[in-house]
């Protein structure tokens, strides 16, 4: 491999590591604050009880998230220099603000709320994890506000003597319309993954603790010494909360997927084609559920199961609209930006992983849509139904990470997409943007990157496992009142 590859494939592994993590980190730091909230506003001890464990697993993948996103922007520098140098004067505005602002917000607060139990009032506490929520969803604004210029700059000119990008306008960048829709679609995800997260968990141990007290109850033929028994209530309220939020984000997901196809159909017609896969124009062109063969040019009599004038509605809202193949879409662009470059994708992967995160999507939806049935009217389910929630929580988790590699494969071969309705001097190849670094610095660089998240990734799992196998612990309520505010903090001087 040449030195464009290897960095390629570098940041493609660390980038979908650390994607791991995110998703989790902004949908959960929510979700901890409401169960908070609910256990101020009712008192009940279950919804404490369950804030401070779901909140030790988040405390967790955040550790793990920041540890591995540090990574990537130092690679901006190291592996992809050129890119760096063409819009590093716009491409860092929106970072600096999430270093400067969004993440320090975050990793303030999370402190007061980590260290503020029995120290700050509770509304002061309340109130430190849920400006620590806004702060991490602050930071996912700011870097898909960066990520969304590389798919459709805007707010930008070159610079005729310098050949470099620079900024015009900060506003037109962070009401970017890629953002405005890649922002809810990405934070409906995350709800999405942190709500399957809580309802696998609370799942299982809900049923666990129906079986738990059953036996108990055999062996012991008393009722009223089966400690077990009130797990059962302990985590089904958190159960069911986590299968509405993840219903209601689920639908979230798909309306703003819908927008985003719209969006995309206008800014980047090619990667919507490689969706499909469509090879020629149509009329009224369906979607395939999937195909048997290889999608893509000299491969269109692959044989597939459509969904007649589908595609169409998704990219339009016409299910007879017209839509340009990848054929046809490769002519335009060699004619706007030079000819002898290939402008199409990689069909395969843009194609079958379009389909994996809708379908992971889908897998984790139904959890909501069974959980809330099978517990209706205070019923407990089966065995069965805590193994089939622990199997759904990889499915948000691969949702995200296939729909980030839709994402980016299919803008390939560009680092920077021209904007069809802006300067069209603002593109940039993905290999005009790397680094005149040697391949064997980069391809060490890569193994020992691929090694430490490998290890890294066997913490993590070990970690959350080891937590959410414990269970909740009993806990007293904190020995702090409201009324005791004026007491001075233990790190006060």
């Amino acid at each position: 491999m040449d030195a464009l590859d290897l960095a390629r494939w570098q940041f493609g592994i660390t980038t979908v590591y650390h994607f791991i993590f995110v998703p989790l980190t902004i949908g959960l730091a929510p979700m901890v604050a409401i169960m908070q909230t609910l256990w101020l506003r009712t008192n009940d001890e279950r919804w404490l009880r369950m804030t401070k464990f779901f909140g030790k697993l988040f405390l967790i993948n955040f550790a793990i998230g920041v540890v591995t996103g540090i990574v990537q922007e130092f690679q901006f520098g190291m592996n992809w220099s050129e890119y760096s140098r063409f819009v590093g004067d716009v491409f860092g505005a929106p970072l600096a603000m999430e270093g400067l602002a969004a993440f320090f917000l975050e990793s303030t607060f999370i402190g007061a709320w980590i260290f503020g139990w029995d120290r700050l009032p509770k509304k002061i506490h309340l109130a430190a994890i849920w400006l620590a929520a806004i702060g991490v969803n602050l930071s996912a604004f700011f870097i898909l506000a960066a990520n969304s210029f590389m798919q459709h700059p805007v707010g930008v000119e070159l610079n005729p003597e310098t050949g470099r990008a620079e900024l015009t306008s900060i506003f037109e960048l962070l009401t970017n319309s890629t953002v405005l829709w890649a922002f809810p679609h990405q934070i409906t995800a995350a709800f999405m993954t942190a709500a399957t997260f809580v309802a696998g968990i609370a799942g299982w141990w809900m049923v666990k603790a129906k079986y738990q007290a059953r036996a108990e109850l055999k062996a012991t033929e008393k009722a009223e010494t089966d400690g077990k028994i009130k797990n059962v209530e302990l985590y089904r309220p958190v159960f069911r909360l986590a299968c509405s939020v993840l219903l209601v984000a689920g639908i979230g997901v798909a309306v703003t997927g819908h927008g985003q196809a719209q969006l995309m159909f206008e800014q980047q017609p090619m990667k919507m084609a490689a969706a499909e896969g469509l090879c020629e124009t149509e009329e009224g062109a369906g979607l395939s559920l999937f195909a048997i063969g290889n999608p893509g040019p000299g491969h269109c009599d692959v044989w597939t199961v459509t969904i007649p004038g589908l595609y169409s509605f998704m990219a339009t809202n016409d299910f007879g609209a017209t839509v340009e193949g990848v054929n046809d879409l490769q002519k335009a662009y060699a004619e706007d930006y030079g000819d002898g470059q290939d402008y199409v994708p990689n069909l395969a992967m843009t194609y079958w992983n379009f389909r994996l995160m809708i379908g992971f999507g889908v897998l984790a939806a139904a959890l909501a849509i069974v959980g809330l049935f099978v517990t209706r009217g205070g019923r407990t389910p089966g065995r069965w139904f805590g193994r089939f929630a622990l199997v759904a929580i990889p499915a948000p988790f691969l949702a995200n990470l296939t729909g980030w590699i839709f994402t980016e494969m299919g803008r390939q071969p560009w680092i920077v997409a021209p904007a069809p309705d802006g300067d069209p001097a603002i593109r940039m190849l993905t290999e005009q943007g790397v680094s005149m670094v040697g391949p064997w610095t980069v391809g060490t660089s890569l193994v020992v990157f691929t090694l430490l998240y490998g290890a890294l990734g066997i913490v993590w799992f070990g970690l959350i496992r080891r937590y959410a196998a414990a269970g909740a612990a009993e806990i007293e309520e904190p020995a702090h009142t409201d009324d005791d505010a004026d007491r001075p903090l233990s790190f006060a001087y």
